[in-house]
């Protein structure tokens, strides 16, 4: 069956990081059509494609320099780029105090004298365009400025600060690119709020799966290495050991990501301090390629899925069963599964469960991993799910053996992985 949908939170920042996208596109192909029109207007010497590229580089740049936030150091690498971009005397952006974050060009001493235009600007989210007649400029020789338009940065609905642009001739298309460089410099900084939302919603993510791992879990293991204390200290001490090193992993404070090798380390961990309780009832085979251990993929993406199949798998089983994980090299992808023969259930009944899972919490790792694939992937990395009613659990992953920006964070011991014939077996 097909993977669940998302929950409402994680759609809305897609959604809204998708509209913002667009936004930013439309606002870069608005800057750069008025920048043709101006080099037309001045007839440069060099080509209009010329001129093009070296546009499209220096947006590139103020566009990786915004995506820091509007601070004192991003704007200081951004204006350099924006008043090329305009070819303007100078270009100022303020916070929205009304207070100078970074000036690049010439009129610096006129910010002050432009400062209560500024500050109106930000009141009133309007535009205000200064003539240099109107300032009281006591310089004695020509002034480099004629005139200047101050344009609001609204992020999220709230002016955020000012752009700043100072021409030194008069000309009516430098306020159209001004209006239009705001927008395109509003569209960065809200990409950038919604990028902190999005990372915010993943730490919440990681935090909701780490509540599930079950309290019931923590009794049994510790019980069942206290009830070997006296019979068996060396197996005692060795499953303590497991324990710790599997809450340390679990509970873990850093990076969204892992590898497929450190989640395995830490399923054989889970695995070892269940089989001590269960004994002959939990059955474990595993077969993993080597080649694809160090794919990576979001943390805690598979133990959540492992717990459910021994919990609502196995467990109820009358005398258990085998749980079997698979990791196969399938070309540009890893093929993960979890599978186990226990007690499955109606299909039916888990896709309508799936789809409330974030507001009845039932089958909430599930559906937390389904999501957190997608959203790291894309909707062609959603879990599918195979089960019937005494007919087992089957739950496959896609992983891509590469995905920009998608890197562990962490590094543990790898495991060891033997041959052995028709599978490899992992060791601790």
């Amino acid at each position: 069956m097909p993977g669940a949908r998302r929950p409402h939170s994680m759609d809305g920042v897609r959604d809204l990081l998708t509209e913002r996208a667009v936004l930013g596109v439309i606002a870069t192909l608005a800057v750069l059509g008025l920048f043709v029109m101006l080099c037309r207007a001045r007839r440069v010497s060099t080509s209009v494609e010329d001129a093009v590229m070296d546009m499209l580089h220096r947006m590139s740049k103020a566009s990786a320099d915004l995506r820091e936030g509007l601070t004192a150091e991003a704007a200081d690498k951004a204006t350099p780029h924006l008043r090329e971009m305009l070819r303007c005397v100078a270009v100022g952006i303020t916070d929205s105090t009304g207070s100078v974050l970074s000036w690049d060009g010439g009129a610096a001493d006129h910010y002050e004298l432009m400062r209560g235009h500024i500050e109106q600007a930000i009141r009133e989210v309007h535009k205000e365009h200064v003539e240099h007649r109107k300032l009281d400029c006591d310089l004695s020789g020509p002034c480099p400025m004629h005139s200047a338009v101050i344009v609001p940065l609204i992020v999220e609905s709230e002016v955020a600060g000012t752009l700043i642009v100072v021409s030194g001739v008069p000309n009516k298309r430098q306020i159209r690119m001004a209006e239009e460089t705001a927008r395109f410099v509003s569209t960065q900084l809200e990409l950038e709020v919604l990028q902190k939302s999005r990372q915010a919603l993943a730490q919440a993510e990681v935090r909701a799966l780490r509540a599930q791992i079950s309290p019931h879990f923590v009794y049994n293991a510790l019980n069942t290495i206290s009830s070997l204390i006296r019979t068996d200290p060396v197996y005692a001490r060795e499953l303590l050991q497991e324990f710790a090193e599997f809450t340390r992993y679990s509970f873990r404070t850093d990076g969204f990501f892992t590898t497929l090798s450190d989640e395995l380390t830490n399923i054989h961990r889970y695995l070892t301090i269940e089989q001590a309780r269960y004994g002959a009832r939990l059955e474990v085979r595993l077969r993993i390629a080597p080649e694809v251990l160090q794919v990576v993929l979001p943390f805690l993406c598979l133990q959540p899925l492992v717990e459910n199949a021994v919990r609502h798998g196995l467990a109820k089983k009358p005398g258990g069963g085998m749980l079997t994980i698979t990791a196969e090299d399938n070309g540009a992808e890893a093929l993960i599964s979890v599978e186990d023969d226990g007690v499955g259930m109606d299909p039916e009944r888990l896709f309508e469960d799936l789809k409330d899972a974030h507001q009845t919490g039932a089958h909430v790792g599930l559906g937390n991993i389904n999501h957190r694939m997608r959203a790291v992937f894309g909707d062609d990395y959603a879990l599918v799910v195979e089960t019937a009613p005494e007919a087992g659990m089957k739950i496959i992953l896609k992983v891509p053996k590469y995905r920009q920006g998608v890197r562990p964070n962490l590094t543990l011991v790898a495991p060891r992985v033997e041959e052995t014939g028709e599978q490899a077996v992992l060791r601790a």
